[in-house]
């Protein structure tokens, strides 16, 4: 037995879905698209329930639309579970009114309905099931209420079989029965198809006949519009008749949520609250979480004498001798009568690379904690339909803050949210400005320059360009906007849900999946570019070995690589001409946190004996607060990584459009970086 899980966005239903099969489940992408996949078993069985997209309904306007429609007709599972959020009825339930109009079994989930209580709303679930012809289970995914219920259900095989409730007044009715009649008998969906005829679906052109489009035109002039738009008018309006007969509602004094709402929705206190609670987040992430544990991890990889813990300001020194794993697989190597070069390859390429970027997993775990928490409280929902009306302003919408909230985590995913916006012209403009972000794998380089050359106000630094990426991604959108864009923005409709606790399964998974995906990159993408880098840095074109006494790392094939380039970058240093910091912000092309595992690598090498930092070590010692800021700041506003980059020529649709996209981000970047750099230059004059 096969099952289709359906809903839309934001319902539970990934939270159901991991009810009903624990960990019996497996993730890929859908053939031909880069939708994620979920199967699993339900506990205690052999059926398998596939979680489809999350959706609003079948017509295939997305992606997501269109995977899930082809999977319940192409597919023919033996049942759908629809689940539906109770506090958003009326959005939930027109999908459940085309999942009726198949001809599969529906068993309706309605999920959350003890907060819909709360707000003195109750269901007639007798009644409601009675108008839908379906079975209801109520719900609660997130505490695992009614799941028990739901599958037994299934098993029993005791629910309601589709019988296609009629749903729209006689004449459409009437209509519909006429073109399904002369359908071929193989037909396979005949109700619904019938209604995709009326609709003008393109997928259902085949259909059309002379009698049903005489039928159409009868109705559009009866009812004054289109097909697409009759249907939906009088899905809502069964809806409507719905809500009336099935809800109760009894008055009830002001809830929690409308209290706060005052607070946070507040259209004088809303963006301030905004600004303190993003400066808290980076405060905790990259002050507190960042001082603490950084310089550990450090000591851990590449070994210390005196371990620094710092605390705003605050900092204490301990006398811990700890050898650290790079120097001691070193030590190891060269004992055992291995040669220099391996063992600098282990310490210096594996290690030294590798655990540069794991030093910032503790911040980036924060990070993820705080975002998980702000979002399962409801409090991002708000937030982006808040700034709705600023990003108006600004040539884009309120639904374009999603992508910028996923980008916070990884901007390949983000620019594949895009695909949500309707509008071509403002999807195509919110993919090109969503690797302005600071994602996850910029935070490395962000988090290390700041607590190198700001000490206590490191997390102020930071959170300084989370500021100022907003303000470029708004200059950016207006200018063009006014320039290339000029379609019109969308409206961002939401309905906003009751503020909750935070829910610490979610948040856990959540930060899990993350931080195991950053490691992942660690482990493979991170170590395989540390090794060619410290491959590069550590032969000349003659392939003589770099020992830093007769040949000197500037003789390298990575210095003479860097050098072609370091013009590029000589005045947001300041007026320095630096190819190691050239060839490390290039590495930024494959991965963000190859920059700062490339500047370890190279500075390693070039002062070993000392063992000094990357930036008291000569090649990087030129680095100034002005310069390191230009150097942030060209990093986060360049071109994205090359999985970034391969996102953002999907979703545009070719590679012109895509090379455009990284020339302009680029350009930015270095726009901003070398005027940064150039009023530090002239400072120090």
């Amino acid at each position: 037995m096969i099952i289709a899980l359906v809903g839309n966005q934001n319902s539970g239903k990934t939270t159901l879905f991991n009810a009903l099969t624990g960990s019996n489940q497996k993730i890929g992408n859908w053939p031909g698209v880069t939708i994620e996949k979920k199967e699993g078993i339900i506990k205690g069985t052999d059926i398998k329930v596939v979680d489809l997209p999350g959706i609003y309904s079948l017509s295939p306007y997305s992606d997501d639309e269109e995977v899930s429609r082809k999977f319940c007709f192409e597919e023919k599972p033996d049942l759908i579970i629809d689940i539906i959020d109770a506090t958003s009825l009326e959005r939930s339930l027109y999908l459940t009114t085309q999942l009726l109009e198949t001809d599969i079994d529906v068993i309706i989930a309605l999920n959350m309905e003890d907060i819909l209580t709360e707000y003195g709303v109750s269901i007639k679930n007798d009644l409601l099931s009675q108008k839908l012809g379906a079975s209801i289970v109520s719900i609660s995914a997130k505490k695992g209420t009614g799941i028990k219920d739901l599958i037994d259900l299934i098993k029993n095989k005791k629910y309601e079989h589709n019988h296609h409730i009629k749903i729209y007044p006689s004449d459409i009715e009437d209509v519909i029965a006429d073109n399904a009649a002369h359908f071929m008998k193989n037909q396979e969906f005949k109700r619904f198809s019938a209604v995709k005829v009326i609709e003008h679906d393109k997928e259902y052109k085949v259909l059309i006949t002379p009698k049903s489009e005489e039928n159409n035109a009868i109705l559009k002039e009866k009812y004054q519009m289109d097909g697409e738009q009759l249907i939906a008018d009088q899905r809502y309006k069964f809806i409507e008749r719905l809500k009336k007969e099935c809800l109760t509602i009894t008055p009830r004094p002001e809830s929690i949520t409308d209290k706060l709402d005052k607070i946070f929705l507040n259209k004088f206190a809303a963006i301030p609250i905004f600004i303190v609670i993003m400066a808290l987040v980076y405060i905790l992430s990259v002050g507190v979480i960042g001082g603490l544990t950084v310089n550990i991890i450090d000591m851990l990889f590449n070994g210390a004498s005196v371990l620094t813990l710092d605390f705003f300001g605050l900092s204490w020194d301990f006398s811990v001798n700890v050898v650290g794993l790079g120097p001691w697989l070193s030590g190891l190597i060269l004992n055992a009568g291995g040669s220099e070069w391996v063992a600098s390859l282990v310490g210096d390429g594996i290690i030294g690379g590798v655990g540069a970027v794991c030093n910032f997993v503790p911040q980036i775990m924060m990070l993820f904690s705080c975002l998980a928490i702000l979002e399962t409280t409801g409090y991002m929902s708000r937030i982006s339909f808040f700034l709705d009306r600023v990003f108006h302003k600004f040539g884009l919408s309120g639904k374009s803050l999603i992508p910028f909230i996923v980008g916070s985590g990884c901007s390949v995913p983000a620019i594949m949210s895009c695909r949500a916006i309707e509008d071509k012209d403002e999807r195509h403009l919110s993919i090109l400005l969503t690797p302005f972000i600071p994602c996850n794998a910029k935070l490395p380089i962000i988090a290390l320059f700041a607590s190198f050359f700001f000490g206590p106000s490191a997390w102020f630094a930071s959170f300084s360009l989370y500021v100022f990426a907003i303000v470029i991604i708004l200059l950016s959108g207006f200018i063009l906007k006014h320039l290339f864009y000029k379609g019109h923005s969308s409206t961002f409709i939401s309905e906003l849900p009751a503020y909750k606790l935070p829910s610490f399964k979610y948040v856990t998974r959540d930060v899990k999946d993350k931080t195991l995906a950053f490691i992942k990159r660690a482990g493979t993408i991170i170590l395989v570019c540390s090794v060619i880098v410290w491959f590069l840095a550590s032969f000349t074109w003659s392939f003589q070995y770099v020992d830093g006494e007769n040949i000197l790392i500037q003789n390298s094939m990575l210095a003479g690589i860097g050098n072609v380039f370091a013009w590029f970058f000589y005045i947001m240093l300041g007026g320095n001409w630096s190819w190691a910091a050239s060839v490390s912000a290039i590495q930024g092309l494959v991965a963000k946190e190859q920059v700062i595992s490339s500047m370890t690598v190279i500075a390693g090498l070039a002062d070993t004996a000392e063992e000094a930092s990357i930036f008291t070590s000569g090649v990087f010692s030129f680095f100034t607060p002005w310069s390191a800021y230009a150097f942030m700041v060209f990093n986060l506003f360049s071109a994205p990584c090359f999985g970034a980059i391969g996102a953002m020529r999907k979703e545009l649709g070719s590679v012109k459009a895509m090379f455009k996209a990284v020339g302009f981000q680029i350009g930015v970047a270095w726009f901003l970086a070398s005027i940064i750099g150039a009023i530090g230059w002239l400072i120090a004059l």
